[in-house]
């Protein structure tokens, strides 16, 4: 070292290398000590006392004294700070290496300004770039399984189930592609993957001698869209997951109904009374709607309307929080007290945490006369029922229990459903597959399309079936590296290509096993 300068924005260090140490030659490696010239290296170092850190370094040009080199010169390499090609000390690369793996381009170069580097987010990702790979591994359990690029095109993900590390990744989900490197990693014993035609006849020519794994939870999950599509085709017997309500009084069907006394039950209440008076003379909805200027379904909602009420009639509301304090509202009323104010001081006393403007709306109903507004229960949808259907009965809400008992009892075709899904779960739970080619035998005859179609498909991957419900092996790893790789793509923006987002996905999954395995080791 000659000298160190901080009066500069940076911490200068002049160094020199010893005059008369041998040097090997970067080309055959041959020591030599003929100095041709000298020249000055600039390299930048990490920050020191926020301040960043330039090394001017005096190198030496030497002759390589091996004849049969085919350097003539070559520049000596100090060990430690220099690298050849490299204005970086290799610390600093290691950081700027680092911080592209974790961050990519920009969040990376805006990190890298914190500590005092500029660099571009160009630059970042290039040296992001040139970080080496691990070296390729045949695993001995292969996690295979596809996720979305972006729009319709879809890539093809490689985890090693045994270590949890991606191994690679790719775009498109194609059985040529996974036969070829299978054939190119032999050794593999088992693969876990989902029920996919494409993966199933890439590993069988690929690694024809592994044993297959259809996932457990795609198994399981596949069950769900067809026992909607089974509630869908029975939408009728939906509302009979209502309990029965008490049959109203009947009422003098020759007393004439209420006038309109808001706005939009006087403009109901016209538009009722002029298609009535053209369809009612025999008129189509489409003439109608084109004399009126109004749409056809319109037309056809107020026609078949008894009262214009019909047409007003709002759907079931939603719970929200003041239902429970629905009936103290009614009692306070009762008593005299018809300040909403008051009544939202004294509700919050009683644990209401909802808003002023919600109990104002609440008591508008009975300004006027009328009853509060109490929620009443909407028929499930497909969905809902098929989410109650696929739920184990020990996790469903009471209220969930019941609704799902009347509907059961309404609807043969979903009880056999029910009864079937709850069969697979038990060979689910137990890890015993002998019942699952009877199981089968009873979708294909039950008579419900969506099962039976699942039953073909699942009778032509039964051995992976089998494996999946038996073994301990499946795809949990594959789905959370899928997660990552998703973040790793929003994090840029979605504007990632494959193989930059290969890199990311596979380093920074390595630097994370390395720093957990640091702690790990690092004593407390």
């Amino acid at each position: 070292m000659v000298s160190i300068d901080v009066s500069e924005p940076a911490v200068v260090v002049r160094a020199r290398t010893r005059a008369r140490a041998p040097a090997w030659c970067t080309g055959c490696g041959a020591p030599s000590e003929w100095v041709h010239s000298r020249y000055e290296r600039r390299l930048a170092d990490t920050a020191l006392g926020g301040r960043p850190v330039r090394i001017d370094l005096s190198v030496r040009r030497l002759y390589c004294e091996n004849a049969d080199c085919p350097k003539v010169t070559f520049a000596e390499q100090v060990p430690g700070p220099t690298v050849r090609y490299q204005r970086r000390t290799p610390l600093l690369q290691q950081v700027v290496q680092a911080v592209g793996v974790l961050l990519a381009g920009r969040g990376g170069s805006r990190m890298l300004r914190v500590i005092h580097v500029a660099l571009s987010r160009c630059t970042v990702l290039s040296q992001l770039m040139r970080v080496p790979l691990p070296p390729p591994v045949t695993p001995r359990v292969l996690g295979v399984d596809d996720f979305a690029l972006y729009g319709d095109t879809y890539g093809t993900l490689l985890v090693d189930a045994t270590t949890r590390l991606p191994l690679t990744l790719w775009e498109g989900r194609d059985a040529e592609q996974l036969g070829r490197w299978l054939r190119e990693h032999p050794g593999i014993e088992v693969v876990c993957r989902d029920g996919s035609l494409t993966y199933r006849q890439a590993i069988t020519s690929g690694a024809p001698e592994a044993l297959q794994v259809s996932h457990r939870f795609h198994l399981w999950q596949g069950l769900s869209p067809q026992i909607q599509k089974i509630a869908s085709a029975h939408h009728g017997c939906l509302p009979a997951a209502l309990p029965e309500l008490e049959p109203a009084p009947a009422s003098d069907s020759s007393t004439a109904p209420p006038p309109a006394e808001t706005p939009a039950g006087l403009h109901a209440q016209r538009l009722f009374e002029a298609v009535h008076a053209l369809t009612d003379t025999g008129r189509s909805y489409s003439s109608t709607s084109r004399e009126l200027g109004l749409d056809r379904r319109t037309v056809r909602k107020y026609a078949r309307a008894r009262t214009w009420q019909k047409v007003m009639r709002r759907p079931p509301r939603r719970t929200t929080a003041l239902d429970p304090y629905l009936d103290h509202l009614q009692q306070r009323w009762d008593e005299g007290e018809h300040s909403a104010k008051i009544l939202h001081q004294e509700l919050q006393i009683k644990g209401y945490l909802g808003h002023y403007q919600r109990v104002k709306m609440a008591v508008a109903p009975l300004r006027l006369g009328l009853p509060l507004d109490a929620p009443r229960e909407r028929p499930p949808s497909p969905r809902e029922a098929a989410r109650w259907i696929i739920t184990a009965p020990e996790r469903r809400t009471p209220h969930t229990t019941q609704r799902l008992h009347r509907l059961l009892e309404h609807c043969p075709e979903l009880q056999h459903a029910h009864h079937l899904v709850r069969q697979f779960a038990a060979m689910l739970d137990t890890r015993d597959a002998a019942p699952l080619a009877d199981w089968l035998d009873q979708l294909t005859g039950s008579g419900l399309p969506p099962l039976a179609g699942m039953a073909k498909a699942l009778h032509e991957d039964q051995p992976a079936v089998i494996n999946g419900i038996t073994t301990r092996y499946n795809s949990g790893v594959n789905e959370g590296r899928i997660t990552d790789v998703k973040l790793q793509k929003r994090l840029m923006a979605g504007r990632a290509g494959v193989p930059l987002l290969r890199h990311r996905v596979v380093l920074i999954a390595h630097l994370r096993r390395r720093d957990a395995d640091r702690l790990t080791l690092t004593p407390r």
